[in-house]
């Protein structure tokens, strides 16, 4: 029987910079072919995880396996096996954009240069010009196309979309899915969640430097999260709301009720209509207010 080994697997890995920063004690499998999401607020730690999956920095104990092999011991191989875009990216100013694709071309063995020249087209990209002329929306392209451009086994990206517009995005995600009907691996972090539901099978959740949980977005019940606010008539129990699916961090004062809904509306407008809506508002929350709502008490030891 073949035994498949994981793209990623780490154990206990931790990263401690002091004053809880960083990353503790990471436990997590991210399966050949999948795109893994692992998503947090910034600061939560995910930088960090990818720097040492790349052997950029040390952890302070635990280990890291990629492809099936040993992030620290082999790193130079892991490094030509993968596509690897950092959160900061290094600067070139007088190198024009093809000059530096050529240069990181030679490190990974030689690339096509077709292949670069039409990853070039696709991202409407000049290589001509110097690197110090790009705006910051095309230095990620620069970047963007050294990660895909030796069609890499594994990808690891690190908030791959920044500074690029819709239409950019929107190639972004078409090169992600062709790596990944070729078999490639995407392990991709984020703190946009449309970017996230775009990509991704399964997703981690990643918060204060701690795994919180790992599922699909359905699982863990983190997109179509609300806030709602409605302005009753005639007051409504708590517990008539606080009882429904979905619904938590219900808050009842006068005849004013805040809470947070994931899902559909219906169940919730079905129990307050008996109390006459005279005012309702629902926003999207963002990322980082999901994160405080669901994860943003300290783990129990």
């Amino acid at each position: 029987m073949i035994t498949v080994v994981d793209a990623i697997s780490t154990h206990a890995l931790t990263k401690d910079y002091g004053q809880h920063h960083g990353i503790f004690d990471l436990d997590l499998e991210v399966h050949r072919g999948e795109a893994f999401g692992f998503i947090g607020p910034n600061g939560a730690g995910k930088t960090t995880t990818l720097r040492l999956l790349m052997d950029l920095i040390r952890p302070s104990h635990g280990t890291a396996s990629v492809l099936g092999m040993d992030a620290q011991r082999d790193g130079v191989k892991i490094r030509r096996l993968t596509g690897y875009l950092p959160g900061e990216s290094p600067e070139y100013p007088n190198h024009t954009g093809a000059r530096i694709l050529d240069l990181l071309a030679h490190l990974r063995g030689g690339v096509d240069p077709k292949r670069i020249s039409d990853l070039a087209a696709r991202f409407d990209l000049d290589l001509h010009r110097k690197y110090r002329e790009y705006s910051h929306g095309n230095k990620q392209k620069v970047w963007l196309i050294q990660a895909f451009m030796h069609d890499p086994e594994l990808l690891i990206l690190d908030e791959p979309t920044t500074g690029l517009d819709p239409l950019m995005q929107q190639t972004f995600h078409t090169l992600v899915h062709e790596a990944l009907d070729r078999g490639a691996t995407v392990f991709l972090s984020s703190h946009l969640l449309p970017e996230v539901q775009e990509i991704c099978n399964r997703i981690g959740v990643v918060y204060e430097g701690v795994l919180r949980k790992v599922g699909t977005l359905e699982q863990l019940r983190i997109g179509n999260v609300h806030r709602v606010d409605a302005t009753l008539e005639t007051h409504i129990a708590p517990q008539r709301i606080a009882g429904l699916a979905g619904v938590s961090d219900v808050s009842v004062t006068d005849h004013r009720v805040h809470c947070t809904i994931t899902g559909g509306m219906a169940p919730l407008i079905a129990v307050l209509q008996p109390a006459t809506i005279l005012a309702l508002d629902s926003a999207e929350m963002s990322l980082e207010e999901v994160f405080l709502s669901q994860y943003g008490q300290p783990p129990q030891p």
